[in-house]
């Protein structure tokens, strides 16, 4: 994987990783999970089959959370509990839910979110308002019948939490 530039959008910083294989989605899922910590909120954003849930299972692994890390697709949300004194991972997947932070609060994430990391895949336009310190993780893969497993992966750190984003990553 390799690391590339910054953004110039105020109070934002990018950095571009190159993803060759699903065992290096969940392996970079391992390396971020060493920057979270309790009341992080991160966004997935790709399409179906872009690696969302597989570099949740990463994120899982890195937080040691209880129970295999599943697609919450058809329960919305599940919370994996930690297996040691970390926090505990809350896995929304908010593709069915329309109504933006209104569905989104029938979820009670704001209550999980200060003692939790809570990852949402789909939560574009519907979970920013959750926090202004935000990681939003973008997947991109090759679109059309191939069986390519390169993806680029863009990591966008907003707010004062994720200032440093580029500098901590290169250290976990």
């Amino acid at each position: 994987m390799e690391a590339a530039h910054e953004t110039a959008a105020p109070g934002a910083v990018t950095l571009d990783l190159a993803v060759e294989s699903p065992e290096e989605m969940r392996d970079l899922g391992r390396r971020i999970a060493g920057l979270l910590a309790p009341g992080d909120l991160v966004m997935l954003t790709g399409e179906l089959g872009a690696g969302k849930t597989t570099l949740t299972r990463g994120l899982g692994e890195g937080l040691g959370v209880r129970g295999a890390v599943t697609s919450p697709t058809f329960v919305i949300a599940r919370v994996h509990p930690p297996l040691g004194t970390g926090p505990a991972l809350v896995h929304v997947d908010a593709y069915r839910l329309g109504g933006g932070l209104d569905e989104m609060e029938d979820l009670d994430l704001d209550v999980s979110l200060p003692d939790s990391v809570v990852v949402v895949e789909w939560g574009d336009g519907k979970v920013e308002e959750l926090s202004d310190d935000r990681l939003q993780v973008v997947i991109d893969r090759a679109v059309g019948d191939t069986d390519d497993e390169r993806r680029t992966v863009t990591l966008v750190g907003t707010g004062a939490r994720w200032a440093g984003l580029r500098t901590d990553f290169a250290a976990v």
